[in-house]
């Protein structure tokens, strides 16, 4: 990258890899073909951990946290004309949250709210009506968890919880908005001091 971060987001579009925020309100564009770096239009608001989800060729980067404190904040940019949109709120302020996408819908899952620490809660952003909705909670309480999508499944890997760091891998399903615990992974393992 062209500025050192950390805590950043992520996402890509048509091949392009965009690294965001991380401390600061700058967007890199990184093109593994040219192995070039392009600095783009800034976020409107500065943050770091925040994650970062794509529809139909957007960048929604949602939360994170900065001076304020934790931030509810979602903006939408669109790499095809360089330039952010501020999109309505994520109903709790959360960073060290995982994002995944199904469906075009974008999933802000757990993460660290203020006045509530390590949370599971779970709502989703339709970018068509602009509305968030919550859905039933991921049953581990974390923040730092990663997210991936398989086959319209989200899975939510590890994190942070109360005492140390998790091994959970739980699977959500959006159509029946359910959480399953994936067999084999569990537990809570003390973090390395």
């Amino acid at each position: 990258m062209q500025s050192r971060r950390a805590y950043l987001g992520i996402g890509v579009v048509d091949g392009i890899l965009y690294a965001l925020g991380g401390g600061a309100a700058t967007t890199e564009a990184y093109d593994p073909a040219s192995d070039t770096w392009t600095n783009r239009a800034s976020m409107p608001t500065a943050r770091s951990n925040l994650s970062v989800g794509v529809v139909g060729g957007i960048l929604y980067a949602v939360g994170g946290s900065n001076s304020s404190g934790n931030l509810g904040t979602l903006e939408a940019y669109d790499p095809a004309t360089d330039t952010w949109t501020t999109r309505t709120p994520m109903p709790t302020r959360r960073r060290g949250l995982g994002v995944g996408v199904v469906d075009g819908v974008v999933y802000a899952v757990g993460g660290v709210a203020s006045g509530l620490g390590y949370v599971g809660i779970v709502e989703a952003y339709d970018p068509i009506s602009d509305t968030w909705t919550t859905k039933a909670p991921m049953p581990t309480a974390r923040g730092g968890v990663s997210v991936a999508v398989v086959d319209g499944i989200l899975y939510a890997f590890g994190g942070d919880v109360n005492g140390g760091v998790t091994a959970a891998l739980e699977a959500y399903d959006p159509v029946s908005d359910t959480w399953t615990a994936v067999p084999g992974v569990a537990g809570v393992a003390a973090r390395a001091r």
